[in-house]
């Protein structure tokens, strides 16, 4: 299963007892109560999540928080809701239908619209991949002095044995991504400790910009927190994980995932405010305004809050960079496999998507310039995984009882014209020229 067609069917002993123990809670057999009765049904919204962590999230927190205070605090926050109902309408596509995003789209659009869809789908998820790859090297270069180069050969060797762990079934792999999970939640606590925002951190959360170039980080933090990839691959990861059939535990099954989203991004979206408010509190607060790189933010954290902060702060961005790397892979080959019906073995497509970062270290390209411009690119294609994720869970003919209300609908599309609305200003600002 989770992207790889020959592993889809992989249930090792560990999934069968999650898979029982789902059942009987839908069955409402099981005598579980609180988070026994939830756990067989967290994990896919998890793996989704850590997309929402990835370095491109370090790289325009750290700018923002850096340059403009709590200002933006808003938009992350805004955001993640955003990421929220997205997310939870992408997991009840694969649970209603049985089909993930991109497989539908193959199946019920024209030819010319289908390869458009998968050409812009395998741009997003390479630009994803140069930004989770880039940040996974460049915490192994900060936290053991070694050369980008070597921290690059040390990501690839790690994100492929990450990705064999899906030869022992899903729940392997969703255990191991949420640990990762668990070490940047940690590690942020840590951060927020030293650092101690202060309490005006909440004027932040009254939206306002505050010229051209805070739009600009703005639509790089929406980038970084509304992920194209994983709305392709969140269906994936639901359409057949728990295989039911009867349309009242299908209901079920969607409302104990929409809780499996809701504890995942909820715990995403505190680890990106915590991001941008400690790095307001540490640079923009102290008069180090300028520290808008990640590495200067590393190495200014030292003096600042010391070398035990420093140290959160870079196994914070390897567990980010390593666990998102080995996602975007897998929504790599969910893409391939829905619009084109055809797949390559996961290594293979690792091993080329990781070229890019490869000639970005070699050119010696500044890597967190290349993170925050990677996230305003992925900004641009989260509308068009947006808008047939809106069209086909508004369908009750596909969906049955699991079609979006008018509400829900209404939300979404509004999420949609507001995301759209953004890039276009981005654009005329930006080749307008940035003010």
């Amino acid at each position: 299963m989770l992207g790889s067609k020959p592993d889809k069917n992989v249930k090792s002993a560990i999934d069968q007892h999650t898979l029982a123990r789902a059942l009987e809670v839908l069955e409402r057999k099981s005598k579980r109560r609180g988070l026994g009765k939830v756990l067989p049904f967290l994990g896919p919204a998890f793996v989704a999540s850590v997309a929402y962590m990835d370095p491109g999230n370090f790289a325009t927190n750290i700018q923002g928080g850096a340059q403009f205070g709590y200002l933006l605090l808003w938009v992350v926050l805004a955001a993640n809701l955003m990421a929220m109902l997205v997310q939870a309408l992408s997991a009840k596509l694969g649970i209603a239908t049985g089909k993930n995003l991109p497989e539908l789209i193959r199946e019920r659009w024209p030819r010319p619209v289908v390869w458009f869809y998968w050409v812009q789908a395998e741009v997003v998820a390479m630009a994803t991949d140069l930004a989770e790859f880039l940040g996974a090297a460049l915490a192994f270069q900060l936290l053991f002095g070694m050369p980008l180069l070597w921290g690059a050969l040390l990501t690839a060797v790690a994100s492929f044995s990450i990705l064999a762990l899906q030869r022992h079934g899903f729940r392997a792999l969703e255990a191991t991504i949420t640990a990762f999970v668990g070490v940047i939640a940690v590690a942020y606590l840590i951060e927020l400790f030293y650092s101690q925002p202060a309490s005006s951190l909440l004027y932040g959360f009254v939206p306002k910009f505050q010229g051209t170039e805070s739009v600009y980080l703005a639509v790089g933090i929406l980038g970084a927190t509304v992920m194209p990839h994983v709305i392709y691959l969140h269906s994936a990861l639901t359409q057949d994980r728990i295989d039911v059939d009867d349309p009242a535990l299908k209901k079920r099954l969607a409302r104990y995932n929409l809780i499996d989203v809701v504890v995942a991004l909820g715990i995403a979206g505190l680890i990106n405010m915590a991001m941008l408010a400690t790095a307001a509190a540490t640079f923009y607060y102290t008069g180090n305004a300028e520290v808008a790189d990640i590495t200067t933010a590393y190495q200014t954290l030292i003096p600042l809050l010391g070398p035990f902060a420093a140290t959160a702060f870079g196994l914070a961005l390897l567990a980010s960079g390593l666990s998102s790397s080995t996602v975007g892979t897998m929504a790599g080959q969910v893409v391939m496999q829905g619009f084109v019906s055809f797949s390559i073995p996961l290594w293979v497509r690792r091993a080329v998507t990781m070229l890019p970062a490869f000639a970005i270290i070699l050119a010696k390209f500044d890597p967190t310039d290349v993170l925050v411009l990677s996230q305003v690119v992925l900004s641009f294609g989260i509308p068009f995984a947006l808008v047939p994720l809106l069209v086909f869970t508004g369908r009750a003919q596909l969906m049955g009882e699991l079609a979006n209300s008018r509400i829900i609908t209404a939300l979404g599309w509004a999420i949609a014209l507001m995301i759209i609305g953004l890039n276009l200003y981005l654009l005329v600002q930006t080749f307008g020229g940035r003010a």
